[in-house]
């Protein structure tokens, strides 16, 4: 089983930016501890602060791996370019996002990905991407 992890603008500063919403570990510390807890899962991850290259990203893995767990940052909430790729592919697409978007500022509250993913996982911490893999393997 192939899972991509895409995480979207600013989540390279994981660990650095706002620890008080975001916590203080880094992705790639985190990306270690999933690698261990999902052994038999080919877990690839990619963060890029450019919307074009998570659409690349998409349509390259889209119809090949088997799953996608998307943490869109900023992009959730402007991108419909974003929302196409992710509906144009056959690879279904889990939204993560660290904190609870809904209860923070009012144009976080919006997200054109939702309508086109197949779970979502919202307000968790990092935990989000560990339920995103295993809603993945559980349904593949």
């Amino acid at each position: 089983m192939q899972i991509l992890i895409l995480n979207g603008p600013n989540l390279n500063l994981l660990g650095k930016r706002e620890p008080e919403i975001y916590g203080h570990e880094t992705f790639e510390d985190y990306f270690e501890h999933l690698k261990i807890k999902f052994p038999d899962v080919a877990l690839e991850y990619l963060q890029t602060n450019h919307e074009g290259v998570m659409i690349d990203k998409i349509h390259e893995v889209g119809f090949e791996f088997d799953g996608i767990v998307l943490n869109a940052g900023g992009y959730t909430h402007t991108s419909v370019a974003l929302a196409d790729a992710v509906k144009g592919v056959t690879t279904p697409v889990v939204e993560v996002h660290i904190s609870n978007v809904m209860e923070r500022e009012a144009f976080r509250h919006h997200s054109y990905l939702t309508p086109v993913c197949a779970a979502h996982y919202i307000g968790l911490g990092l935990d989000g991407y560990k339920e995103g893999i295993k809603f993945l393997v559980d349904n593949k």
